[in-house]
């Protein structure tokens, strides 16, 4: 080979990489905006007057509107050019950050999270299409995913942490302005790194496919989320259930009368990319749903400030990283079976061994935090390559649209489901000294809050939240639990030396 060859090969090389490095800033401002809140939301609810459903919607809106609007984003992609649908997500997300850090109003920030979710559904699926487009080697584009999956885990993990820093430092609106001189730099990367589109004409987008699904969604949450009141409203939950089914029936049966639908449901008949959607969501639900209980735990337990509180939760990014990126790296030996299902496995053992530190031990606690990250992080970087890798080239940004939902519907379940479940346990088994304020019953802030200075109270109250704080991590044991046993199923054939991709010309 020519020296000019060479060099060509080198730069060909580094602008793949680079463009590695690229998506992969974009996506960690994504799955930082997911949990970036978690240690924010007391201060900004406190400086604008937010009511409790309005604190809900706050953080909801953004996960709920970005799996409202992936499926149709991926196929937008495929029809306009997955560079160019990179490029206007990240714009949107800039400016829409912009409006979030200045809003007068709970409101306003409401509509600004919600336009935060229009620009990263539009730069999700971009991501990993053109990552899928621009890594051809298999190993290579193992790799590549790896360190765009762990990513997602990563990003989760530092969000209470970057939250909590920069609450320390300035004022609650700094948390989305930290995004906008990421947001100009990717911008420029992109325009310099990333291929050329080659649009698909014949792709169309249907935007009542995407409406319906987001019924279905906000439907869900609304039910799941008065579920955990005392007592819940069964007016609520009752219209709340059925717009929830008729919108994701509806979005079902007009998939099947699209000529090009959002989702072709056939894709699903593949086990590996079955398994690796079904993989995805399981480790955001269980990451997003232990940060959310654990970081809230110690906070109002323990008192712990909202830093040293993100900085605990960490230990799972601290545990997910090196497997992460080995699994990416040795796929090709191993195959997708002991990557997915044994990390699931492992994920469930970690998240024992935390409960067990709960009481006993917080060194045990943190330890679990990091067997736990060690297991998502082993499932999370692989179970891409089993998505994307398993649909033809054709359909790369369709496979990456469902990934997303997958990993936006583990997070809104984790926070609807999970955060309803301990507050619906802190509520039935709190036992309270005589006398106490009914507001104690509610919740456990309402019992710091109502109770100060009565220590009985207090000790009631957080013994309460214990038990469902254990009680949910319970539920998240048993839920990777099952996990590991389907995709093991799933991926009976899929063992060391197996094959994880279709071939990429298919």
């Amino acid at each position: 080979m020519s020296s000019v060859e060479l060099q060509d090969v080198g730069r060909s090389a580094a602008r793949r990489w680079g463009l590695l490095v690229t998506i992969g800033a974009g996506l960690l401002l994504i799955t930082l905006d997911n949990s970036i809140l978690y240690t924010a939301l007391p201060t900004l609810t406190e400086d604008l007057g937010a009511s409790g459903s309005q604190s809900l919607w706050i953080i909801n809106a953004y996960p709920v509107v970005m799996a409202g609007l992936l499926l149709g984003s991926g196929t937008l992609g495929d029809r306009v050019g997955h560079r160019r649908m990179c490029l206007v997500g990240l714009a949107v997300f800039g400016v829409a950050s912009l409006v979030a850090a200045f809003a007068p109003s709970a409101g306003l920030l409401i509509a600004a999270r919600a336009l935060l979710a229009v620009g990263a559904a539009a730069m999700m699926p971009s991501t990993l299409a053109l990552i899928r487009v621009t890594f051809l080697v298999e190993r290579e584009r193992n790799i590549a995913i790896a360190v765009w999956g762990s990513l997602s885990v990563v990003g989760m993990a530092l969000g209470p942490i970057a939250g909590g820093a920069l609450l320390d430092a300035f004022w609650w609106g700094s948390v989305f302005l930290v995004n906008v001189p990421v947001a100009i730099a990717a911008i420029v990367a992109v325009l310099l790194l990333a291929p050329r589109d080659e649009p698909d004409a014949t792709k169309s987008w249907d935007l009542l496919s995407s409406v319906q699904v987001m019924v279905g969604l906000v439907g869900a949450v609304f039910a799941i989320k008065e579920l955990g009141h005392r007592p819940p409203n069964l007016v609520v939950i009752a219209v709340a259930a059925i717009a929830s089914v008729i919108g994701f029936r509806l979005f079902a049966r007009r998939q099947h009368r699209l000529a090009h639908p959002l989702v072709d449901f056939a894709i699903f008949r593949n086990p590996a990319f079955a398994a690796g959607v079904l993989a995805a969501g399981l480790s955001m639900f269980a990451i997003g749903g232990l940060q959310l209980v654990t970081t809230q735990r110690f906070q109002l337990v323990e008192g712990f400030t909202p830093l040293s509180a993100g900085l605990l939760v960490a230990a799972a990014a601290l545990g997910s990283l090196p497997t992460a990126l080995l699994g990416g790296a040795f796929l090709h030996r191993t195959g997708l079976l002991p990557m997915i299902a044994g990390g699931l496995a492992l994920a469930a053992v970690g998240v024992i061994l935390v409960a067990a530190g709960l009481s006993s031990s917080f060194a045990l606690l943190v330890t679990g935090m990091v067997v736990t990250g060690a297991g998502l992080g082993s499932v999370m970087a692989v179970a891409s390559t089993a998505i994307v890798g398993n649909v033809p080239a054709r359909r790369a940004g369709m496979a990456s649209s469902v990934e997303e939902v997958s990993y936006e519907m583990g997070s809104v379940v984790a926070v609807a489901l999970l955060g309803s479940l301990i507050t619906f346990v802190y509520a039935t088994s709190v036992n309270l000294p005589a006398g106490s304020p009914d507001a104690a019953r509610e919740s456990l802030p309402d019992a710091h809050a109502a109770g100060a200075g009565n220590p009985a109270i207090i000790e009631a109250a957080n013994a309460a939240y214990d038990t469902g704080y254990l009680v949910t991590a319970a539920v998240i044991v048993l839920v990777l639990a099952a996990g590991a046993a389907v995709t093991g199923r799933l991926l009976r054939h899929h063992g060391p030396g197996t094959v994880s991709a279709l071939n990429s010309g298919h």
